[in-house]
């Protein structure tokens, strides 16, 4: 027997490979399906690609590339018999050397179940079966690859744990730390740092209870140091970051050690300043604390309809997203496109013809990966009710039991590795904002959709802006492509400002008395008041004007050149702290159901208005030609988390002194370049060509400002040719190029050139910039090659919104509600139910569909 099956696999020997350091095993998710072990087919997986696929889809991989030998992969849950004995936190194992580092996608309850592994080879075409181990009757080089490929660690598994999972070990000082005895009591909220009075990023240090702030880092939190510096001058080693204290532990850094650090005394530590650990508030279920952030609190009641008895649905369009780790903005977003008729017919309407042609490594394709995603979602294959018995079982047991064979959703790690590869932010496990996932979507979409239906197309629309000279009274219309409208919130509109008024003298009393805060006020603003702001005239700094052949002051004015056939609305609640990290604004807007914007169609050039002429501010050659000025702060800061210092230094110049975070980016750009340590090499007076008018020739064509600098204003909304002028124009100074596109807004000619391009592709990087796309004077119905744009009534109904509960973009967790056949649904990453009480004036992104003209 031994010797028939060696002679069978001879064959086959040379396309059986061994894993390799940096190839991915992906054995627990086919690339066409969210199929894997626990599935009923089970898994295959491609012994030379190392591709896994279900029972549906391994023939497709094999005629394609015709690999013959596969490792099928089968893993049974069962429940326990009566009466056997009680397992651990997981479920028993049984044949446990198999199967090594394979992820679930379901709850278990390890006292209740166990499972069984099963793993064979299968040849194609005809499906003969090896068990294995079967060390004794199979070739060493397949022995050796079989053992690999089970032991190896689950595609995206590896990139994960190494990024983020690392050892905390318990401090030294825990067990001698010496606390002063001061006095000093904590007051449960209103904390502020000692030294500089800043709200956010706090740490309490253990040995004398001083609160004072952290440093800057690259995720966004911020801070002045004060902690640090404070261990600088009294070596007070110890101490936990104010509100992350649970009853299960804290975030606990050692200055000494320079690391984050367990503490197993932190509770008699905390009881030393009067904090009761075990009474702080508990993690809500994802992972959230909300100690000191009680206007939060309802807001994450109400947006997820916490306390009532929602009903599960389940079926064709109702499956839910499991969080994969901060994934739910990606979910949200997700689940309203896959709402979406285009989206559905582009992808999962072409499941079958996108399937047949993606390439050999299919888990690289955009296009079968949104395939896959949109049948996971829409097929309800992974959305099943459970049985009567099930029902009546998990009644008798009050529920205790989880039932395993209840699927908790899909798992899209696929896909989300895909979307966000190259991305520093979206292919991190840290928060995201929702908005700005939305648009790179739209980007994603826009660039792989060559030659094929664009779904996106939904979205597009004209805005016509209006720039007036105020002295001249001359005009200039242009026109640019976006996809998204962002309505201001005028908090001073507010209905109850009494209301808030009151709250704050109470708030501010009760911090000065060292008290808890009062009941919070959300701010209520009406819904035709935002639309009012949006609407008004605003300022153009350093305008100049075409007319005067100067600078000028001027306003602009936006209105709608075309309608999309749907209408993404963002509200604007997002702002910056004294700190710029992003804060939310706490406000309720009635958004309507039935919205209706004809009045704001554009007009285009009235009678009477006399255009701008069309001419070129001149190149005018800046003064100061001394050493640029570099925030030296930014620089130390930059420079404390370990980086070199010059590199540091032309981070901060090459960004244009636009913050430390920015500066980052480019740190982490760059850091490969052989010269990236090197000293800076800038423009002296002497490399300037002056002029007796102050004016100069364009820079020659050689003279390319810093891709970098470039991609810094495009996506900012920017036109490409615009932003390279500008910083032409100011020797590369990228906060001078900044000033100089606002005071010199794009002209026809200057922007032609990039319009085919930057015209039709959403930009993945504009934050809070409504600009995210370049000018196009022309029309689609007078430029074939302008972006296609799908012009209609400008009438609309609301039927998504995407909710955001917590303090900022960075944190905090995302919801959507959806509306289908008549009842409104609320997606709650792997839980989908019918909502009760949509909370539509909470929202943060919400999607309108346009009524028909009758």
């Amino acid at each position: 027997m031994a010797a028939d099956i060696g002679e069978l696999l001879v064959p086959y020997m040379p396309t059986i490979r061994v894993p390799r350091t940096g190839d991915r095993v992906f054995k627990s998710e086919c690339a066409f399906s969210y199929d894997s072990p626990e599935s009923d087919g089970g898994l295959y997986v491609c012994m030379n690609t190392f591709l896994g696929f279900g029972r549906e889809h391994v023939e497709r991989h094999y005629r394609k590339t015709g690999q013959s030998v596969y490792m099928h992969l089968k893993r049974t849950v069962k429940e326990k018999a009566s009466g056997a004995a009680v397992g651990g936190a997981v479920p028993r194992r049984r044949n446990g050397k198999i199967f090594l580092d394979l992820e679930l996608n379901r709850d278990f309850n390890g006292d209740d179940y166990e499972y069984e592994d099963e793993v064979k080879l299968v040849i194609f075409p005809d499906h003969f079966e090896i068990p294995l181990p079967n060390i004794e009757e199979l070739p060493a080089l397949v022995t050796i690859a079989c053992d690999a490929v089970l032991n190896a660690t689950c595609a995206y598994r590896k990139t994960e744990s190494e990024t983020w999972e690392e050892e905390v070990q318990v401090s030294r000082h825990a067990s001698s730390l010496r606390q002063l005895d001061n006095g000093l009591r904590i007051p449960p909220s209103g904390w502020k740092c000692a030294k500089c009075e800043m709200r956010e990023n706090l740490w309490l240090n253990l040995t004398d209870g001083e609160v004072l702030c952290g440093k800057w880092f690259f995720d966004g939190s911020g801070g002045n140091g004060h902690a640090l510096q404070h261990y600088r001058e009294t070596n007070f080693p110890l101490a936990v970051r104010l509100g992350t204290i649970t009853p299960d532990g804290a975030d606990v850094y050692s200055f000494e050690e320079e690391q984050a650090v367990l503490d197993p005394h932190l509770a008699d530590h905390l009881a030393h300043f009067g904090i009761n650990m075990l009474q702080m508030q508990k993690p809500t279920e994802n992972g959230h604390t909300d100690n000191e952030v009680r206007p939060r609190l309802s807001e994450w009641e109400v947006i997820q309809e916490s306390g009532l008895k929602l009903k599960a649905v389940y079926g064709s369009g109702y499956t839910g997203i499991k969080n994969m780790g901060n994934s739910c903005y990606m979910s949200a977003t997700m689940q309203v496109l896959f709402s979406i008729p285009e989206f559905q017919r582009a992808y999962v309407g072409s499941l079958q013809r996108i399937f047949d042609y993606s390439p050999i490594d299919p888990t690289q394709d955009f296009a079968t990966q949104m395939a896959k995603l949109g049948h996971g979602l829409l097929s309800g294959q992974h959305s099943k009710p459970p049985a009567k018995s099930e029902l009546i079982e998990q009644v008798m047991t009050e529920e205790r039991k989880v039932a395993w064979h209840q699927p908790k959703g899909i798992s899209p790690r696929m896909f989300k590795a895909l979307v966000s590869k190259g991305h520093l932010e979206f292919s991190s496990n840290r928060q995201q904002d929702a908005h700005e996932f939305f648009l790179h979507m739209l980007n994603q979409v826009e660039r792989n959709s060559v030659g094929s239906e664009n779904p996106s197309d939904v979205f597009r629309y004209l805005v016509e802006e209006r720039v007036q000279c105020c002295q001249s009274r001359k005009v200039r219309y242009t026109q640019r492509v976006d996809y998204l409208m962002q309505l201001p919130v005028p908090v001073e509109a507010a209905t109850n400002r009494e209301e808030l008024i009151a709250y704050e003298v109470k708030r501010r009393e009760a911090e000065e008395n060292g008290r808890g805060s009062p009941e919070p006020v959300r701010a209520r603003i009406p819904f035709t008041a935002c639309l009012q702001a949006f609407t008004e005239p605003e300022n153009v700094e350093d305008f100049w004007s075409s007319a005067l052949q100067a600078k000028s002051a001027g306003v602009k004015t936006s209105r709608f050149a075309s309608f999309p056939e749907y209408l993404v609305l963002q509200i604007k609640k997002f702002t910056f702290g004294v700190d710029w990290v992003p804060k939310k604004l706490d406000v309720s807007i009635d958004v309507p159901d039935f919205l209706d914007l004809s009045r704001l169609r554009a007009t285009g050039l009235q009678a009477g208005e006399e255009e701008l002429p069309d001419l070129t501010p001149p190149i005018v050659i800046p003064e100061d030609t001394r050493a640029p000025e570099i925030d030296e702060a930014a620089v130390m800061q930059l420079a404390e988390m370990g980086f070199p210092l010059e590199a540091c230094r032309k981070a901060v110049y090459y960004t244009g002194n636009m913050g430390p975070e920015m500066a980052f980016n480019w740190i982490i750009t760059h850091m490969e370049e052989p010269d990236f340590a090197e000293p800076m090499a800038t423009p002296s007076a002497s490399e300037a060509t002056p002029s007796s008018a102050g004016l100069a020739p364009p820079p020659a064509l050689d003279n390319q400002p810093p891709e970098e600098s470039i991609s810094i204003l495009i996506s900012m909304g920017f036109p490409r040719q615009h932003s390279i002028q500008a910083l032409k124009c100011n020797n590369n100074n990228l906060e001078r190029a900044l000033e100089w596109i606002f005071s010199h807004p794009a002209s026809e000619e200057g922007s032609e050139g990039a319009s085919d391009m930057a015209s039709t592709e959403p930009n993945d990087n504009a934050g809070s910039s409504s600009n995210a796309h370049s000018d196009s004077t022309l029309s689609p119905d007078q430029d074939p090659l302008g972006p296609r744009i799908r012009d209609g009534p400008g009438r609309y109904e609301l039927f998504g919104f995407i909710s955001h509960m917590g303090a900022s973009t960075m944190s905090g967790h995302y919801v959507c509600h959806i509306k289908k056949e008549g009842r409104w649904v609320i997606y709650n990453d792997h839980k989908v139910c019918l909502s009760e009480r949509p909370p539509k004036d909470l929202g943060y992104i919400y999607f309108y569909h346009r009524l028909s003209s009758s």
